[in-house]
């Protein structure tokens, strides 16, 4: 049986610019828990659940390295205006993925990498 995601942390220097910058992009929600500068993610999809929480080591090359993910989106061309609108920047510009959609990378406000994909319609689906 596959072992599916159920949940992700980003890490961030300044918790309240990263609650800025993933609101103001993907419409997320957060709220307080646990220790200071931890934050519960609503994403709007319950089987996958986050978190925000105050990066504990600097990014000086010993501090918290984690892998790629990507969030799915509708519009690709809108999340990339908002991105950069929000102090985010492009890594690497859209490429379409036969039969998949199209992605682009990014770099959050906290130096944290990720992907948006505009996937096409039933891939998604079809998993």
């Amino acid at each position: 049986m596959p072992n599916p995601l159920a949940h992700f942390a980003i890490h961030a220097t300044d918790v309240e610019r990263a609650k800025r910058f993933y609101g103001a992009v993907f419409g997320w929600s957060f709220r307080p828990f646990g220790p200071p500068g931890f934050w519960l993610i609503s994403t709007g999809q319950a089987a996958v659940g986050g978190a925000l929480q105050q990066r504990h080591e600097p990014l000086t090359g010993t501090g918290m390295r984690g892998f790629e993910c990507s969030f799915a989106v509708d519009d690709l061309p809108t999340t990339q205006a908002a991105i950069t609108a929000n102090g985010g920047r492009i890594t690497r510009p859209p490429f379409h993925i036969e039969r998949v959609g199209t992605v682009l990378a990014f770099e959050d406000t906290e130096g944290n990498c990720a992907c948006a994909m505009q996937y096409l319609p039933g891939v998604l689906e079809s998993r």
